[in-house]
């Protein structure tokens, strides 16, 4: 009996995206960084980009809207500014496409990368010192990824209760902040969007898909990478108590008193968030993390929600 092919919304999208790839220049050789930033105007980036081009001087790429504003302040800031890529059909959420322009603005080029979220990222010191010398994974909390419900629910979906198990005891590593030669960030971006494709369903596009399948990646082994200790190279502080952070002479402080080159998730923490903007927002409008969503965006959040949760045919 001849054996179908296998199919999914999300596999007819990932022959596209791998394609798309290829679409895309890739950036001068040397170190680069690169972010994904659709949806967002110039008043939710400026901090990452003038706290950015405060201690970087290199190539910068963001993949944003067609808004005359802030395409103008990326010019103005020696920024690239990026179309993302048209899909026929179904697509994934923005953090899955996102590695779709990663692969493809690093290609197999020499120097290093930070691949990165955009609104919640800043720079206090060059972020390529030192030099990366391999693929570097940060740890984003204390505590194994047993001990946080939101990476193990993801883990689950996209890869079984087996594997879930199997990494449960493991560091929990943060996605949002990949540095690394240009070589193997690409690599990995292409490996995170095929193991989101193993549950052959809408569900390897979720939000906390790319957590999973980055997790996975790394301590499965199948990525050759350094795991990196929190508040070095990058400081990720979402699950960090306020308390032990501080913004001291312009810059915020970790709880063991240094200051990272690199700062992930400073909005969640109102200490933080109104000096960083005052510091960096380059006077425009501080925006909220959290904005009030339309009845329409409701809708389709509902919508999205219950079709990764319908299974496909096989």
């Amino acid at each position: 009996m001849k054996q179908g092919a296998a199919r999914s919304d999300y596999l007819d999208w990932l022959a596209q995206a791998l394609a798309a790839t290829q679409a895309f220049e890739p950036l001068p050789d040397g170190d680069v960084v690169v972010g994904y930033a659709t949806g967002y105007d110039a008043a939710d980036i400026a901090p990452f980009v003038l706290s950015l081009r405060a201690v970087f001087d290199g190539p910068v790429a963001l993949v944003v809207d067609d808004e005359p504003d802030l395409r103008a302040f990326l010019t103005q800031n020696g920024v690239t500014a990026v179309d993302a890529p048209t899909w026929r059909g179904w697509a994934p959420h923005p953090v899955m496409q996102r590695f779709v322009a990663f692969a493809g603005l690093l290609g197999d080029r020499p120097g290093a990368a930070l691949a990165c979220d955009v609104r919640d990222v800043i720079f206090q010191a060059p972020p390529f010192a030192p030099a990366p010398q391999g693929l570097e994974a940060f740890v984003e909390a204390a505590g194994p990824l047993a001990e946080h419900a939101f990476n193990m629910k993801y883990l689950r979906a996209l890869f079984g209760e087996g594997l879930a198990a199997a990494v449960a005891d493991r560091p929990c590593l943060c996605v949002g902040t990949l540095v690394g030669t240009r070589v193997e960030v690409a690599r990995l971006s292409r490996l995170i969007l095929s193991l989101a494709a193993t549950p052959r369903s809408e569900i390897g596009g979720a939000f906390g898909a790319d957590q999973a399948a980055f997790n996975l990646a790394v301590h499965q082994g199948l990525v050759s990478s350094s795991i990196q200790p929190n508040y070095g190279r990058v400081a990720t502080l979402g699950l960090t108590p306020g308390e032990r952070l501080a913004f001291v002479d312009g810059r915020v402080v970790n709880p063991d008193g240094t200051a990272s080159p690199i700062v992930h998730q400073h909005d969640r923490h109102p200490h933080l968030d109104a000096p960083v903007h005052a510091r960096w927002g380059g006077g425009l409008e501080h925006r909220k993390r959290v904005r009030p969503k339309s009845a329409g965006q409701k809708w389709a959040k509902l919508k999205a929600s219950l079709r990764r949760r319908t299974p496909e045919l096989r």
